[in-house]
C-alpha cells in the first residue's frame, strides 16, 4: 500500500454515479428506499478516510486536509427537517468511515470489498454496543426510522399535490391522459414502500454503505496517485468469499424455524442483504458470458432496469450457483 502509480482513468462513469447518488433526495421512490437520502453524508467521510490513508502512505497532505475539513463540516451540519433521525445518520456515517479506516490500516493487503464488508459489520457491532451503553431500546431507533420515512412520504405527497394543481401539469394531463394516469398510479403506490423499507432498513443501510464506500474509493484513486489498495474490478469479475453463503443459510434458518420466530426480522435482513450481493455476483456472471460492448452494453443495462424482477431472480440463481459451479472458471464457448 502506498506505492505511487498512475491515477485511475474513467471519470465519466464515476461522476455519473456520483450525480445519481446526490440526486436521491429529488426522486420520490428513491427517497423512500434509500436509508440515508443525503448520500453526501456517507460519501464525504468515506472519502476523507481514503485521503487520510493515502496521506499515511506518503500521499498528499493537502488532499487529506481538504476532505477531512469537508467531512467535519458536513457531519456537523444539522438537517432540522430530519429530526432525531439526522443524529442517527451522521453517527452511522462517522462509524462507517472510522471503521473503514481502521480495517484498511490494519489489513492493507485486503481487496476493497473485503474491507468494506468488514467495516460495515464493525459499524453494526459498534452501533449495537452504543445502543446497549445508552440503554436505548431497538424500538426507539425503529420509531425514528418510521418517523423519518413518514416525513419523506408526506413531503413527496405534498409535492405531488402541488404539481397536480399547476397549469403545466393540467395541460400535460389533457394532452396525454394515459401517461398522466400512469404517473398518478405510481404516486399512489408510494404509500406501500415505507413499511417494506422499514422492515429491511438494516439490509438497505448495509448495501448503501457498501455503495458509498465503493464510490469514495473510486473517486480517491482518480484524484490521487497514492494507492491504498487494489483497484476495483469490473462487474464481470465481481466475486467474494464463498463462505458468505452461510449468511444466506443463517437468514433462511431464522425465517423458517418456528422456535426462532422472534429473530425472523434478523433473518429477513440477512437474506435481503446477502441475496442482493449474490444477485450482483450473478449479474457479473451474466456480463462475463455475454461480454457486451459499446452500445450493446448500454442496451444490456437498460434491459436489466426494465426487467429487473425477472433479471434479479435469474441473477440470484446464477450468483448462488457460482459458489459451487464457478461459471467463470470454465472456458467461454466459442462464438
Amino acid at each position: 500500500m502506498g506505492a505511487a502509480s498512475r491515477r485511475e482513468h474513467g471519470w465519466r462513469r464515476v461522476i455519473l454515479v456520483l450525480l445519481l447518488a446526490l440526486a436521491v433526495p429529488m426522486v420520490a421512490i428513491l427517497r423512500l428506499v434509500v436509508p440515508i437520502e443525503q448520500t453526501i453524508v456517507l460519501i464525504a467521510p468515506a472519502m476523507a478516510a481514503c485521503a487520510l490513508l493515502g496521506w499515511m502512505a506518503e500521499g498528499r497532505a493537502w488532499l487529506a486536509a481538504i476532505w477531512m475539513g469537508l467531512a467535519i463540516w458536513i457531519l456537523s451540519t444539522e438537517h432540522p427537517a430530519a429530526g432525531a433521525f439526522d443524529v442517527l445518520a451522521r453517527g452511522w456515517a462517522t462509524m462507517l468511515a472510522a471503521s473503514f479506516g481502521i480495517v484498511s490500516a490494519a489489513t492493507p493487503g485486503r481487496p476493497f470489498f473485503s474491507r468494506a464488508l468488514s467495516a460495515t459489520a464493525l459499524s453494526f457491532a459498534v452501533g449495537v454496543l452504543v445502543l446497549m451503553g445508552t440503554r436505548a431500546s431497538p424500538s426507539t431507533a425503529a420509531r425514528r426510522v418510521s418517523d423519518e420515512l413518514g416525513r419523506r412520504l408526506a413531503a413527496s405527497e405534498a409535492e405531488w399535490e402541488a404539481r397536480e394543481q399547476s397549469a403545466e401539469w393540467k395541460e400535460l394531463a389533457q394532452r396525454y391522459p394515459a401517461a398522466a394516469a400512469m404517473v398518478g398510479e405510481g404516486e399512489s403506490q408510494l404509500r406501500g414502500i415505507p413499511p417494506v423499507t422499514e422492515r429491511l432498513f438494516p439490509a438497505l443501510l448495509a448495501l448503501e454503505s457498501l455503495a458509498a464506500l465503493g464510490l469514495a474509493w473510486s473517486l480517491y484513486h482518480r484524484a490521487s496517485r497514492t494507492r491504498i489498495g487494489p483497484p476495483l474490478r469490473p462487474l464481470r469479475e465481481f466475486r467474494f468469499n464463498d463462505q458468505l453463503i452461510w449468511g444466506v443459510v443463517l437468514g433462511v434458518t431464522l425465517m423458517v424455524v418456528p422456535t426462532l420466530q422472534e429473530a425472523r426480522g434478523i433473518g429477513l435482513n440477512l437474506v435481503a442483504f446477502f441475496g442482493a450481493l449474490y444477485a450482483l455476483r450473478g449479474l457479473g456472471v451474466l456480463d462475463w458470458f455475454l461480454a457486451p460492448r459499446g452500445f450493446v452494453r448500454m442496451l444490456f443495462f437498460i434491459a436489466i432496469f426494465l426487467a429487473w424482477p425477472v433479471v434479479s431472480v435469474f441473477s440470484l440463481g446464477l450468483g448462488l450457483g457460482d459458489t459451487w459451479i464457478d461459471w467463470r472458471g470454465r472456458a467461454r464457448p466459442a462464438a
